[in-house]
C-alpha cells in the first residue's frame, strides 16, 4: 500500500505569552492540501523519515504531535486515527529549522539521481534515485550498455542514448524538497508567515496513513 501525508501549517499568536492571553497559542493557518498533493517517498524520507529507502538523515522524524498543537488539528488527527488505525508517525517542524536545512546534503543509501529526457519531447522528464544497481526500467529503456557498468563506477555527466538525454548527478535534498517538488509551495507560505509570527512561530504538523 502507498503512504500519504496529511497536515497543516500552524502559527503561534504573537501575544500568546501575555498575561491577558487566554486562548490556544497555536492556530491552524492553512492545510497542506492543495499546496502539496503528491506521493513522493524521497521527500517524505528526507523531511520526516517515512519511507526512507534513500537513507536520509531526516529533518523531523517521529516527534509526535506538538504538546500545544492547535485544537483544530488535534481534533482532526484523533478523529482520523479512530476511523483508521493505520494512521501513524505524527511529527512537526518549524520554519526556523527548515530555513537552515543544508539543501546540498545527500542521503547515505543513494549514489545519485538519473534524469532521462526524451529529446523529441523535452518537457517530459523521468527521474530515478540510484543505489547500487541500475533500475530494471532504466536498463530496459537504455539497453545493455548501461547494464555493463555499476552506478559506483559511472562518473556523473550527461550523454545521449538514441533519443534519450541521460544525466547522472548527485542526489541532494534539493532534488527531494526543492523547487519543482511541490514542497516549495509549502515553504513559500511558511516563509511569508515568518515575518509576522517569527521563524519559531510557524510550523508544519503532519501525519501519515
Amino acid at each position: 500500500m502507498g503512504t500519504d501525508v496529511y497536515g497543516c501549517v500552524e502559527v503561534r499568536n504573537p501575544s500568546a505569552d501575555e498575561d491577558w492571553y487566554e486562548w490556544p497559542p497555536w492556530v491552524r493557518a492553512m492545510d497542506l492540501y492543495p499546496l502539496y498533493e503528491q506521493q513522493d517517498y524521497a521527500s517524505l524520507g528526507c523531511l520526516f523519515g517515512v519511507r526512507n529507502a534513500a537513507g536520509w538523515d531526516p529533518i523531523a522524524a517521529g516527534r509526535g504531535l506538538p504538546p500545544d498543537v492547535s485544537p483544530a488539528f488535534e481534533e482532526e488527527f484523533e478523529r482520523t486515527r479512530a476511523l483508521d488505525p493505520a494512521v501513524h508517525s505524527p511529527t512537526w517542524v518549524t520554519w526556523a529549522e527548515l530555513s537552515e536545512v543544508d539543501m546540498d546534503a545527500t542521503p547515505r543509501g543513494t549514489r545519485g539521481a538519473l534524469v532521462l529526457r526524451d529529446t523529441r519531447s523535452p518537457a517530459r522528464e523521468d527521474r530515478y534515485w540510484i543505489a547500487d544497481a541500475w533500475p530494471p526500467a532504466v536498463v530496459n529503456r537504455l539497453g545493455p550498455s548501461l547494464a555493463d557498468g555499476r552506478p559506483a563506477d559511472t562518473p556523473y555527466g550527461t550523454w545521449t542514448v538514441g533519443t534519450t538525454q541521460v544525466t547522472y548527478r548527485r542526489f541532494t535534498r534539493r532534488d527531494a524538497i526543492g523547487p519543482g517538488t511541490g514542497w516549495d509551495h509549502v515553504f513559500a507560505v511558511m516563509r511569508a508567515l515568518a515575518p509576522r509570527f517569527g521563524p519559531d512561530g510557524v510550523r508544519l504538523v503532519v501525519y501519515f496513513d
